[in-house]
């Protein structure tokens, strides 16, 4: 098994933010990528590459950044063996190729054929989150299907439903469709569903058709990896594992409320997300 982190954004709210705070506070993360942003006592990634490399989950970790914050990857993967690191090619927002490009990218460069656990980068979970539990109920899954995927759902707010993809699902958990930001009157559901997926092998020749279909389409319709778990469960099932809530690093705000948790309760690495 693989995983891949995507980490190709340029964060430019949190930018904006950073700029435009006259604390002085937070000057030292002007221009520091997202994922590597401190967070408790280690860099937001380091969480994630820790737990996969600790857990031996995956035999290899891939991040695909862009070419502006490449070197600055470059530098923090040293401390991590089994990461390697891939560049986009780009180096401003306007030119970006979009989460699904980046990943299609990653797959093709390091010709990955396994199944694949995709991460966002700017994405944390609280300390409910067992990756070895959610690797087990994927491995239930497969017994009975080798089709099938997993991925990771929060209840959120009932205003909160036009701020996310907001899964709908059976009484097996398993999903039957994903609306896109939906106004709580258009759906019952409050599964809102963050970019951490566990895509079975048998997925990944389907991400090249679908951004063939997705090429003319604005880059809104086609970057966000929810658009394409959208069309993905109309073709291969996917199910559900519900956890209590994540940390959506997106502004100032969101950043430091995640810092701060994790300065106040999240301790120490070693168990964390275990």
């Amino acid at each position: 098994m693989k995983a891949v982190i995507l980490a190709a954004g340029y964060g430019t709210r949190l930018q904006r933010d950073i700029d435009s705070d006259r604390s002085g506070h937070f000057q030292h993360l002007a221009g520091v990528a997202k994922p590597l942003l401190p967070v408790g006592r280690c860099a937001l990634i380091s969480h994630w590459a820790s737990v996969l490399t600790r857990t031996g989950c995956v035999d290899g970790i891939f991040v695909v950044t862009n070419a502006l914050h490449h070197e600055a990857f470059q530098t923090w993967a040293q401390e991590f063996p089994n990461v390697r690191v891939l560049s986009d090619g780009t180096r401003a927002n306007e030119d970006r190729l979009g989460a699904l490009a980046c990943l299609q990218l990653t797959i093709g460069h390091f010709s990955l054929d396994d199944h694949l656990i995709v991460i966002g980068g700017d994405t944390l979970f609280k300390e409910d989150f067992s990756l070895l539990k959610f690797m087990g109920r994927f491995s239930e899954l497969q017994a009975e299907c080798g089709d099938s995927s997993l991925v990771l759902t929060y209840r959120c707010k009932d205003e909160e439903t036009s701020k996310y993809g907001i899964l709908e699902v059976d009484h097996d958990l398993r999903a039957t469709c994903m609306l896109e930001k939906p106004r709580p009157s258009e759906t019952q559901s409050r599964k809102a569903c963050p970019c951490f997926y566990l895509l079975s092998r048998t997925c990944l020749p389907l991400l090249p058709e679908f951004l063939h279909e997705k090429k003319a389409a604005p880059i809104e319709e086609r970057d966000a990896p929810g658009i394409f778990l959208s069309w993905l469960i109309t073709r291969k099932p996917v199910y559900v594992f519900e956890v209590a809530g994540r940390f959506d690093v997106g502004n100032l705000s969101s950043y430091t409320e995640c810092d701060q948790y994790f300065r106040s309760k999240i301790h120490t690495n070693e168990n964390y997300l275990k």
